[in-house]
C-alpha cells in the first residue's frame, strides 16, 4: 500500500512544483509583496497550478506509456514500469481535476479562464503540437507564459508586454535546450525517434541555432526591459542591468549542461547543479534586494 501511495505520488511530479514560481513573478515585479491579500490570492493561483500541472503529467505518462518503455531513464516513471495501472491513474486524475476546478472557482474567472486555457493548450500539446517541432517547444513557452499571466491576473497587476517577451524567449530557448539534451542522452537516432517523433525534425546543428536564436533574444529583451524609462522609473533606477553578467552565466551554463546531456530533466538542475542553482538564487537575491530598495526598506 506504501509503495503504491508513493507511485501515485510519483506520478503527480511534485518536484516540478517549482516550476510554477513563475505564478508568483508578477507579485514581486508589481511590488504587491507587501500586500498579504496579494499573497492570498497568488498562493491560491501557483497551488491551482500545481494541481493542474500534474493533471498534465499524468495524461502525458498515460499517452507516452509505450514511447517512454524507449528512454532510458522515462521507462522508470509509475506508468510506463507498470507500478500504477491505467485504472489508478485515472482515479488519480478526476480526483486532481475536480479539486482543480473547486479551487479554480474561487478565484476570480479571468484567473480561472487563463487556468483553463493552459490545460486545454497543454491537452493540444500531449495529443497533437509535441509531435512537430517548433510547435513543441512553442507550445511549453507558452505554458510558461499562461502561468505568469495568471499570477498577473489573480493579484490584479498590469500585464507587462515585456512579462510576455522576456518569459516566451526565455522559456523557447530551454525548450530547445532539452530537446538537445533528449538527443544527447538517448543517443541513438533510432531511440530518438521511438521516444519523440518532433526529434525527426531535429539534430544538433539545428537546434544548436535555435538555441543561439532563442538565447540572443532574450538576452537582448532582457537588456532592453531592463534599461527601459519605463522600468528605471518604476524600480528608481537602472539596478536591473548590473544583473546581466548573472543572467549570461545561468544561460551559458544551462546551454552547456544541455549539450552535454546531463540531465533527464532541466528541474534536476535546480537541485543538483550547484553553478546553475548558485547563480539563479544569486539574481533572485539581487533582485529582491533591488525591489526592497525601492520600497524603502535599505
Amino acid at each position: 500500500m506504501k509503495k503504491n501511495g508513493y507511485e501515485l505520488l510519483k506520478l503527480t511530479r511534485p518536484r516540478h512544483w517549482i516550476k510554477n514560481f513563475v505564478v508568483l513573478l508578477p507579485l514581486f515585479f508589481s511590488f504587491s509583496f507587501t500586500s498579504p491579500a496579494a499573497w492570498a490570492q497568488a498562493l491560491s493561483c501557483a497551488i491551482v497550478f500545481c494541481l493542474a500541472s500534474s493533471i498534465v503529467y499524468i495524461v502525458n505518462d498515460i499517452e507516452d506509456r509505450d514511447r517512454d518503455c524507449h528512454h532510458p531513464v522515462k521507462k522508470n516513471r509509475p506508468i510506463a514500469s507498470g507500478a500504477v495501472s491505467i485504472k489508478e491513474a485515472l482515479a488519480l486524475l478526476v480526483v486532481l481535476a475536480v479539486i482543480t476546478v473547486l479551487l479554480s472557482l474561487s478565484l476570480d474567472l479571468a484567473t480561472f479562464v487563463i487556468i483553463l486555457m493552459y490545460l486545454l493548450l497543454q491537452a493540444a500539446y500531449t495529443f497533437f503540437l509535441k509531435k512537430h517541432a517548433l510547435l513543441d517547444v512553442t507550445c511549453i513557452s507558452l505554458g510558461f507564459v499562461l502561468r505568469a499571466v495568471a499570477g498577473a491576473i489573480a493579484i490584479d497587476v498590469y500585464i507587462s508586454h515585456w512579462l510576455f517577451i522576456c518569459m516566451f524567449t526565455l522559456f523557447l530557448f530551454m525548450g530547445f535546450c532539452k530537446r538537445y539534451n533528449e538527443i544527447a542522452v538517448i543517443g541513438s537516432n533510432d531511440q530518438a525517434l521511438l521516444h519523440r517523433q518532433a526529434l525527426n525534425s531535429y539534430d544538433p546543428a539545428v537546434l544548436t541555432h535555435l538555441i543561439t536564436l532563442a538565447a540572443s533574444v532574450f538576452l537582448i529583451s532582457f537588456l532592453l526591459y531592463s534599461t527601459s524609462p519605463e522600468t528605471i522609473e518604476r524600480f528608481g533606477g537602472d539596478y536591473m542591468v548590473y544583473t546581466f553578467p548573472l543572467v549570461i552565466i545561468a544561460v551559458g551554463r544551462f546551454a552547456m549542461l544541455s549539450i552535454r546531456g546531463t540531465y533527464n530533466d532541466p528541474v534536476e538542475l535546480i537541485y543538483k547543479d550547484i553553478l546553475f542553482a548558485g547563480t539563479c538564487a544569486a539574481w533572485s537575491v539581487s533582485i529582491l534586494i533591488i525591489l526592497l530598495l525601492k520600497q524603502g526598506v535599505f
